[in-house]
């Protein structure tokens, strides 16, 4: 079976569902349309065997993902369109997470921003040695993570990394990722790592199906029982001024001077 669209690319080949973002002159930057689908796919997945493993990758041999394409925020006005974008991300990470088959996230070049969330969000990780992860949103766009996408983070690499990385918005590379357990193995090259995702998602496909979906879903539950409450901090991010100086500037290739407010 396979299927492809403009943006994203989904080929079945014996029983391996290989999802491909596929905006390779822009880093693979995730549009909405993206993430409902990718969110769509998740939701959808058939649990009768037919198919038993997901691996998710980018084209264009530099990025897996390079977050959310930041024209899109242009069109925010109000406090709601913000938290509607926080929840629309949250419901595409969870979907992600409680998909029923196993997720690899095979990830090569850069990985950041929201296409660091999907990695995050994924079962397993593993990556090439051109591997750059992050969230260099203190630098760039001024707006903040989600609390939910936060406790995910905590839970891979530990609370001091991850307020380390955003305060200075600095890449995680590959040696790194592999030391903190981000990832699990570092292949040289993305042919090796592509060889590698197939070789893993065939392993984990054949397990116990019932077995890996009750984990999934335990561990997801542990931590969603910690959930908090974070409407004021996004809106406090998102409706700034500095988050609008923060957007132009990267827009339109200049450093911004943040105010504050």
């Amino acid at each position: 079976m396979s299927n492809q669209t403009p943006e994203l690319i989904e080929d079945l080949r014996d029983g391996i569902l290989w999802v491909t973002f596929n905006r390779p002159e822009a880093r693979n930057a995730l549009t909405f349309a993206m993430y409902e689908r990718l969110a769509a796919i998740c939701a959808t997945m058939p649990t009768d065997g037919s198919v038993r493993a997901m691996v998710m990758s980018g084209a264009g041999g530099k990025a897996f993902a390079a977050g959310t394409d930041m024209t899109q925020f242009r069109a925010f006005e109000t406090a709601q369109d913000a938290l509607d974008y926080e929840g629309r991300i949250d419901a595409v990470l969870e979907a992600v997470e409680r998909c029923p088959i196993p997720t690899i996230a095979a990830i090569n070049g850069a990985c950041t921003g929201g296409g660091g969330s999907i990695a995050a969000a994924c079962d397993i990780r593993i990556a090439s040695a051109s591997l750059k992860f992050g969230f260099p949103i203190g630098r760039t766009l001024g707006n903040c993570l989600a609390a939910g996408n936060l406790a995910r983070l905590t839970e891979l690499i530990g609370a001091g990394r991850v307020r380390e990385l955003i305060f200075t918005a600095r890449l995680i590379q590959a040696d790194e990722a592999l030391a903190c357990g981000l990832v699990s193995e570092v292949l040289a090259d993305e042919v090796a790592l592509m060889d590698r995702a197939a070789e893993l998602a065939t392993l984990v496909g054949s397990m116990a199906p019932l077995t890996l979906r009750a984990t999934k879903e335990a561990m997801r539950r542990n931590r969603a029982a910690s959930k908090v409450q974070d409407d004021d901090l996004i809106t406090l991010c998102y409706m700034s001024e500095d988050f609008r100086i923060g957007m132009e500037a990267f827009l339109n290739k200049r450093k911004p001077e943040w105010t504050g407010r």
